[in-house]
């Protein structure tokens, strides 16, 4: 009988010791002077329970004192001295840690976290740990530098980026950036923050940077050294455009014509000089010039072409008018022959018949006109060009 008496009383005490939530805290944490600090204090959320109190209690002289209480009204802050410096995070069931900020010397001490809970059957169950918070100035750490792009420390020219510096340790930390020179020079002061930045980077903003760090414990920090580059935009797309060739261009005797106007074109946001040197692409100006001047010698030759066509033409409607005045000339023949039969007709005892020559007025006019038409004829012929002599002999025999 007492065997199953102590069974049954096993089995309630395996109830009440595993059947509630487990508060989780560390036994103490460190804080730096004048630092934050974060007391950590979780718990597994169980089906059926619900939170219904959580407090942050203080050990000051043998007292705790409550300097931080959250219930179903909010969140309620005990104490003067923490207010803007304690708060106690809900973002997710069952972290009830506390954050302190700008920790005090005299913020040592044992904070006690404690958590009120609803069971399912309507009790309440309360369970806490206390943690003891150590408060130490710390001597400053060695800073690290970060970007905040995804870039790293190579940027492209025009960016807007930040070199940060940080460092560990008992504030005020006071931070200072420095830009290498050259050899056997001293580095110069660039920024007075943890923050160096560049509004619109540059490639002069390209070299060596490091920071420093000091804080009101210990030595001055320094960080590693840093290489920033800033890459021209310009350039890098130049070289992409740029087709490396050790072979002289065919069309590099054309660069004469082009070089000496001095001009620059911009194709695409590739700039390209006209006097580029051998092994570079010809420029785009270059080209479309001798495109340029190729067209305007076919017009020319066909325009030639066209003038030599219409000059020939010009010199056949010059021989059809000599064949028309040839033919006048034969009207004017054959007028003169009448005009000599009409002399003739008048004055018929004037002439003597054993005698070749006259001194009658009208024969004499006669051959003057037909010694006239024959030069004039003459003269014509020898004007004609021989591809049109045939069709001269040919009007002849029609006369």
């Amino acid at each position: 009988m007492r065997l199953l008496l102590d069974l049954l009383l096993l089995g309630h005490l395996t109830m009440v010791t595993y059947g509630h939530p487990i508060l989780e805290a560390p036994e103490s944490v460190t804080g730096p002077w004048k630092g934050d600090v974060n007391i950590p204090c979780t718990y597994g959320p169980l089906q059926g329970y619900t939170q219904v109190l959580v407090k942050w209690l203080v050990q000051r002289d043998l007292d705790p004192v409550t300097i931080f209480l959250h219930d179903s009204s909010g969140d309620h802050i005990q104490q003067a001295k923490y207010r803007g410096r304690l708060q106690v995070s809900h973002k997710v069931p069952g972290d009830v840690s506390l954050q302190l900020n700008t920790l005090e010397m005299d913020d040592r001490s044992h904070y006690t976290c404690e958590v009120t809970w609803q069971t399912p059957n309507g009790n309440q169950v309360v369970k806490d740990k206390i943690i003891e918070l150590r408060v130490q100035k710390v001597s400053v750490s060695k800073p690290t530098v970060t970007t905040g792009s995804g870039y790293g420390f190579t940027v492209p020219q025009g960016m807007r980026i930040s070199l940060q510096c940080q460092a560990w340790g008992s504030p005020p930390i006071s931070y200072v950036w420095y830009k290498e020179q050259t050899v056997n020079q001293e580095p110069i002061k660039v920024a007075g923050s943890s923050t160096l930045l560049f509004k619109h980077a540059v490639v002069a903003d390209s070299g060596s940077y490091f920071c420093t760090a000091k804080g009101r414990v210990g030595s001055e920090q320094r960080s590693d050294i840093v290489k920033f580059v800033v890459k021209d935009s310009s350039k890098s797309l130049k070289t992409k455009t740029e087709t490396p060739t050790t072979m002289q261009s065919p069309l590099k005797a054309t660069s004469t014509v082009t070089s000496f106007w001095k001009w620059t074109t911009e194709v695409d946001g590739y700039s390209g000089d006209t006097s580029a040197e051998p092994g570079k692409g010809l420029p785009t100006f270059s080209i479309i010039l001798i495109i340029s001047l190729c067209c305007m010698m076919v017009s020319i030759l066909a325009y030639v072409m066209l003038c030599r066509k219409t000059s020939q033409q010009e010199h056949v409607y010059e021989v059809a008018r000599a064949h028309s005045r040839e033919d006048s000339n034969s009207g004017e023949t054959w007028r003169v022959a009448i005009f000599t039969s009409d002399c003739s007709s008048e004055e018929p005892s004037s002439q003597t018949p054993g005698n070749d020559y006259s001194d009658d007025p009208c024969l004499g006019q006669e051959h003057q006109i037909i010694a006239q038409i024959n030069g004039d004829y003459s003269r014509l012929l020898h004007t004609v060009p021989p591809d049109y002599e045939l069709l001269t002999t040919k009007d002849k025999s029609t006369w």
